[in-house]
């Protein structure tokens, strides 16, 4: 099987801004760790803070499913 690379991001409503922040770091950290997370990169862009920019390499598909149905995620 191939590798699943993601590349994306997210616009965060400002009012939702602190809450996501609070949990930005908490939840790298765990998608990390994941068994076929080759690469988890987030940032928040300087210019427009509500926008988040992700880069997510996963050994496979399967892997990358795994990720996504993780508890906890919302």
């Amino acid at each position: 099987m191939s590798k699943l690379i993601l590349k994306g991001h997210i616009v965060v409503p400002f009012a939702d801004l602190a809450a996501v922040k609070s949990e930005f770091t908490a939840r790298m950290a765990l998608t990390k760790k994941e068994n076929g997370c080759l690469v988890f990169e987030a940032s928040q862009d300087v210019e427009c803070p509500s926008r988040f920019t992700f880069y997510e390499d996963f050994t496979n598909r399967e892997s990358f499913s795994k990720h996504q149905d993780r508890p906890g995620k919302s």
